[in-house]
């Protein structure tokens, strides 16, 4: 099943066609991570699931039905975004902040309820952004401010939540902590979840399901195992790589030549001595 299908989508700014003829499913209940070189199409994808962008051609449908065809606020009660470059009102607070994910379920004038504040309360702790309710926005780190939108995202309660790049500005420990967060959020409550992601690794390890792009077109989908190979990394991203079983998840990683390491200089280290010594040259 499909949470979101895409069918036929063509997505276009002004007459610059980024995302032509693709078809693709969100399954239901599961993490998709979207991922591919920059510019190929990733956010606009994004942007068309998430009804931001009108098609071109084709269809978006959410739970079977035509998403533009349903009003706005039915939507957003169903389907939370992230965008990659979110911006907040000049001196808005955290809570204040976090408290616009509950617009879509308030009334006319958006009184906030007790269970509004309950799901504003528990986004925030999930976030460990409880700390900083009072602060200016304004005033936060880099990765405290997308802590806070993570957090705003969450409070929104939507069985549908699609994220751009949420582990932008984070540290290492922090990206692993947000995505587990968010894993924990599919397991626990069944949320459907579609993630652009840059790093890789990271999307391999998480995934059920991986769309990769290029040049807006799918080259593959499916589960990360099947999906991250060498071959694929070569022709997505022009890197030269081996895909060995990562010895934590036993998802695929990848380990990078780079200019200066081929594969051939690896094997010759590795036949010469297991256990190489660093030389020094003067």
């Amino acid at each position: 099943m499909a949470a979101l299908h895409a069918s036929g989508l063509t997505l276009k700014y002004d007459q610059r066609t980024v995302i032509e003829g693709l078809s693709a499913d969100i399954p239901e209940g599961k993490v998709t991570m979207i991922v591919g070189a920059n510019a190929c199409g990733k956010s606009t994808l994004l942007r068309g699931l998430a009804r931001l962008l009108k098609p071109a051609a084709g269809v978006v449908t959410l739970d079977g039905k035509d998403i533009h065809s349903r009003p706005a606020r039915e939507v957003a009660r169903t389907l939370g975004l992230l965008p990659q470059h979110p911006t907040a009102p000049d001196g808005i607070t955290v809570r204040d902040l976090v408290g616009r994910g509950r617009y879509p379920h308030q009334g006319f004038f958006r009184n906030r309820s007790a269970e509004d504040e309950r799901a504003v309360q528990r986004a925030m702790a999930a976030t460990a952004t409880l700390e900083l309710a009072e602060r200016s926005v304004d005033e936060l780190s880099g990765g405290q401010r997308q802590r806070v939108w993570i957090a705003m995202a969450l409070a929104q309660e939507t069985g549908v939540l699609l994220l751009d790049e949420p582990t932008t500005y984070l540290d290492l420990a922090h990206q692993v902590e947000v995505l587990d967060l968010i894993t924990d959020l599919n397991r626990q409550r069944g949320t459907t979840v579609a993630i652009v992601l840059h790093d890789l690794n990271l999307a391999a390890r998480y995934a059920d399901h991986v769309i990769a792009l290029k040049s807006g077109k799918i080259v593959a989908q499916g589960a990360s195992a099947a999906v991250v190979t060498e071959e694929l990394v070569r022709d997505v991203f022009g890197l030269e790589c081996r895909v060995v079983p990562d010895p934590v998840s036993g998802t695929p990683l990848i380990i990078p030549f780079g200019r200066h390491h081929t594969g051939s200089a690896a094997e010759s280290a590795d036949a010469e001595s297991p256990n190489p010594t660093l030389e020094l040259v003067p």
